[in-house]
């Protein structure tokens, strides 16, 4: 049997740390979509429609990161209804498709209310945990506006896929945000 010389950490520091790990990744991946889809989504339906695919369903794969760093710390319920809204999100995503431009953008605005309505609330309980959830409670409320948004312009001639762009550039820097604010939640006190 070996013992550790580090003592673990409690639970709140290592579920910060994880979070924030978490947070880097999804910044980092939502600027690359953003730039790819703003390079291509002219140009290439094919690989725009890939896209507008991968984003509900990297949100899922984010989110089981998100529970693997919260195990132990509460309730999950919120993350698993994400990742039902996500998948679902994803097949409907495919389908509308195949209806145009408009179909997808509806699907993407009733994807980003109920998520960003997720990401709010969660964001509201982890704030009492470890501090640090301003930037995650304003992007899950802006998020709720976006997706009204989305739907009620997504027969708008000047209306497409570009909007999605901003959306998701926002979501980066508010990743990005929430991991910076949660780098004292990361130190152990002592």
């Amino acid at each position: 049997m070996s013992v550790s010389s580090t003592p673990p950490l409690p639970a709140p520091v290592h579920t910060a740390q994880a979070l924030r790990s978490l947070y880097f990744v999804r910044a980092g991946f939502s600027l690359i979509w953003v730039s790819l889809l703003v390079l291509f989504a002219q140009s290439s339906p094919t690989l725009t429609a890939a896209l507008l695919l991968l984003y509900p369903a990297w949100d899922v794969l984010a989110t089981f990161g998100d529970i693997r760093a919260n195990r132990g710390s509460g309730s999950l319920w919120p993350q698993y209804v994400n990742i039902v809204v996500g998948g679902v999100t994803t097949l409907a995503v495919g389908l509308a498709l195949r209806h145009g431009v408009p179909a997808a953008l509806i699907v993407y605005g009733v994807w980003a209310g109920l998520t960003g309505l997720i990401q709010l609330l969660l964001g509201l309980r982890r704030r009492r945990q470890l501090g640090g959830q301003w930037p995650m409670i304003l992007s899950g409320g802006q998020s709720v506006l976006a997706g009204v948004s989305f739907v009620v312009m997504a027969h708008a001639p000047t209306m497409g896929v570009a909007n999605l762009a901003g959306y998701s550039a926002f979501g980066a820097f508010y990743f990005l945000l929430s991991a910076l604010r949660l780098r004292k939640a990361t130190q152990p006190q002592g």
